[in-house]
This record gives C-alpha cells, sequence and structure tokens, in this order.
C-alpha cells in the first residue's frame, strides 16, 4: 500500500481501475500529460469510479476478492477520441471489452462499493478532464492529432484490477492489485 505524498490525506473516495500497459499505457500517460500540465494520474479504464464507501474499507477489498476468481482475463480495444457531452471530458472510446465492463461494473456497484451515480456507467480512457470551455475544442484536435500517430498496438489484455484511493492533493494510492481469476491479490 502506497502512503500520500508529503501534506496529503487519505480521503473517502475509492474506485477500482485497470491500468494501461506497455507502450500504449506510457504513450497516453504522455498525451494526459501534454493535454493537461498537472494530469499525474496513470491512464486507465475505470471498474468503479470514484465514490465514498458505503461500508468498511476492509469489506470493499473483501467484496472485490470475492469477484475477482469468476473474472478471466479479457481484451479491450480503444476506438477513436471522443467529448462527453455534459461534462466536456476528453477520451478514448472502447470498440471491444466495453460489454465485459458493464458486467463487471454492475456487479461490484453493490454492498460496501455500492453508489447511485450521477453519471450512467460509459467504459472509456479519460484523456483530459477540468479543462477551461474554451480549450475543450483545441485540446480535442491534439488528442486526435497525437492518437492518429500511434502506431503501435491500440488493444491491451486486462489482466489486473487495482483499487484505489484519493488524497486531499488528488493523488491516487494503490491499495491492492488483484489478478483476475486469482483467489489471492497480487500485491497489498
Amino acid at each position: 500500500m502506497e502512503c500520500p505524498p508529503s501534506g496529503a490525506e487519505r480521503i473517502d473516495s475509492f474506485a477500482l481501475v485497470s491500468y494501461l500497459p506497455g507502450a500504449l499505457g506510457a504513450f497516453l500517460d504522455r498525451l494526459r500529460a501534454e493535454l493537461v500540465l498537472t494530469c499525474s494520474a496513470r491512464s486507465h479504464v475505470t471498474i468503479l469510479p470514484p465514490r465514498p464507501l458505503a461500508g468498511p474499507e476492509s469489506m470493499a477489498k473483501r467484496q472485490i476478492a470475492q469477484f475477482i476468481p469468476e473474472c478471466q482475463p479479457f481484451r479491450i480495444d480503444l476506438g477513436r477520441v471522443e467529448v462527453f457531452p455534459e461534462t466536456k471530458v476528453i477520451y478514448l472510446g472502447l470498440n471491444c471489452g466495453d460489454d465485459y465492463l458493464r458486467t463487471m461494473h454492475d456487479s461490484l456497484n453493490t454492498s460496501a462499493l455500492g453508489l447511485a451515480e450521477p453519471f450512467v456507467y460509459h467504459p472509456h480512457v479519460t484523456l483530459a478532464q477540468g479543462l477551461n470551455l474554451t480549450d475543450v475544442d483545441c485540446a480535442t484536435e491534439l488528442a486526435t492529432a497525437r492518437w492518429r500517430e500511434f502506431h503501435q498496438a491500440r488493444s491491451f489484455q486486462v489482466e489486473t484490477l487495482t483499487f484505489v484511493q484519493n488524497t486531499t492533493t488528488n493523488h491516487w494510492l494503490d491499495l491492492v492489485e488483484y489478478e483476475l481469476g486469482s483467489l489471492a491479490a497480487v500485491r497489498r
């Protein structure tokens, strides 16, 4: 389990994500930092969006651990650059894997992890958020151009999920990594 950065405290905001691996993840990390200079978050697909827990943290971890053995690794293919109209978040859509992610989300969004979310769950990879409205169009054009320049594999295998917690400085901490299809957590 990571420690918060100096001066930061953990807050009641948790999420479940799968980080993008290899060259694809590194490219998207750089793109995110180019689009939003203050972005330090690793590129990921979210299974459970940020939420306060409805029960103790230990119960939430147990809930995930009990679900994980039922899930087998699966592939996600990334699509085109898009923008959510309500929030102006710039993201990559998914061409493959979104049905599996929705099933996981719906199965886990109960008990200690349950939340009546403000938006319908829409699997994606965030590229930029929190931009001034006047900057969204330019940032979308830049993201689209950079994405066209990426000539490596645009798909990845989801093999692990990571339970994360936010801090007062908006730095996400990795709490536990779970291996799909396994009975044990990989890292705590």
